[in-house]
């Protein structure tokens, strides 16, 4: 093996990431039986505006469901036999096949039959994100009130008055909605509490994310994506907005002492879109090159929210707590969740893939990278819109860019052998050697 150029170690609060996780889906369990609510939604839902009906109110966001079903092959291959039994076409999002596969199934991920909501809550900006839960509701026999925001408004650039009241109107009318389908009286405190501490996780994920243009890179995309994923389940918890500071801190005292998290890197690339959930492997096998993929527009980007900065670089979201701005009614939290969320870069490229292509360019240029891996992945229409252009674009800007075909939720799609081979010849292209 080569001589290591840089120190590592295993993050600290790693532990404590996996008991946040593990103890996000106790609670949805146990909602019941300690006298709370349960609901489903996307991981972009506004989950901040039910957290106004209490402190005893659980989701269960489906695309991280859907991602941990995957991780599993054997309950992953099940869930989607069901859903295709069923009649749904294997060309559907592939998360959304597993959440439906474990409902028909009536089997939890996490053991037990699977916990139905009392209500769903969603957001509409994908193709399916509505569908997911219509259907859902009736795979889980019918009666379950659902609510769904429509928020595909256009590009953050294009964003007037009109657009942030067409989608804040949607969220009065969510609140009265709620009001009546759970019988409880809603409190403007707990939403904007819960406001708050959603601009600050998601911020602070960001500043997370912008310390990896350090070399060497701190964080590796594999680990990443067991903590950003912290956001998708409960972006709007106290819990998540803490976890982050503390794993920014871990952050700062990883790069100021130039601690790596590929003690070899010689190599820095990105990837795009979801992975192959099954087959994680993928980046540990980047290792043996002294490569590393420091990130993607997706693991930035799906829970980040950024600006520009004053330098001209990509950084942090300033909050409005930052600012020191104060939110003291219903409407101006509202005003200003919308706002913050339709800033969300991966919300930008379901309009056009120019959007998409600027941003990773920009990625490619401040994060320092020597080539991009792209996933041309068949279970995700909305963020792999445009994947081909991007390729494009990325080529005529000068760096090499490496596809390989999968599924990030059905293993059936994806060739591991044939995407490990595809990566000695990237690497052969690049003039990296193994180094194992």
């Amino acid at each position: 093996m080569a001589t290591q150029k840089y120190k590592t170690e295993t993050l600290k609060c790693w532990n404590k990431a996996k008991e946040i996780r593990m103890n996000f889906y106790k609670k949805y369990v146990d909602a019941h039986d300690n006298g709370g609510l349960r609901w489903a939604g996307g991981a972009w839902s506004f989950g901040a505006i039910p957290a106004g009906l209490g402190n005893d109110i659980f989701p269960i966001t489906g695309e991280p469901y859907g991602a941990s079903i995957a991780f599993n092959k054997e309950f992953s291959l099940r869930c989607l036999e069901a859903t295709e039994r069923k009649g749904y076409a294997r060309d559907l999002c592939s998360y959304m096949r597993s959440y439906w596969g474990s409902i028909i199934l009536d089997e939890f991920l996490f053991g037990g039959k699977f916990p139905k909501p009392d209500f769903m809550w969603q957001d509409h900006i994908c193709c399916s994100h509505a569908k997911w839960y219509q259907v859902a509701n009736e795979l889980e026999g019918g009666g379950i009130p659902t609510y769904s925001i429509d928020v595909a408004v256009g590009p953050y650039q294009d964003v007037t008055d009109n657009k942030i009241d067409y989608i804040v109107n949607q969220m009065h009318d969510g609140i009265t909605w709620l009001e009546k389908i759970t019988g409880r009286r809603y409190n403007d405190e707990l939403l904007i509490e819960a406001v708050n501490q959603e601009c600050r996780a998601t911020s602070l994920w960001a500043e997370i994310c912008a310390l990896n243009k350090g070399i060497p890179a701190a964080l590796d995309e594999k680990s990443m994506y067991s903590l950003y994923v912290l956001g998708t389940l409960e972006k709007h918890s106290k819990v998540v907005a803490d976890f982050y500071a503390e794993l920014l801190d871990e952050m700062k005292y990883r790069v100021e002492n130039q601690i790596a998290a590929t003690p070899n890197e010689r190599c820095r690339l990105m990837s795009d879109t979801q992975p192959p959930w099954g087959f994680l492997n993928v980046f540990r096998y980047l290792e043996q090159f002294g490569a590393v993929s420091v990130g993607s527009l997706y693991t930035f980007g799906l829970i980040g929210v950024w600006e520009d900065k004053p330098d001209g670089s990509w950084g942090p979201r300033e909050t409005p707590q930052q600012k020191g701005i104060e939110i003291k009614t219903r409407d101006q939290a509202l005003r200003i969740l919308t706002d913050w969320n339709l800033s969300k870069p991966e919300w930008q490229h379901f309009y056009s893939p120019h959007i998409k292509s600027d941003m990773m360019i920009r990625i490619a240029k401040e994060w320092h990278l020597d080539g991009i891996m792209l996933h041309y992945n068949r279970g995700c229409e909305g963020l792999s819109l445009g994947i081909a252009e991007n390729r494009l674009a990325l080529i005529e800007a000068g760096y090499p860019v490496m596809t390989f075909e999968g599924n990030m939720g059905d293993e059936r799609e994806f060739d591991e052998a044939k995407t490990m081979s595809r990566i000695d010849s990237f690497m052969e292209t690049l003039g990296m050697k193994n180094i194992v």
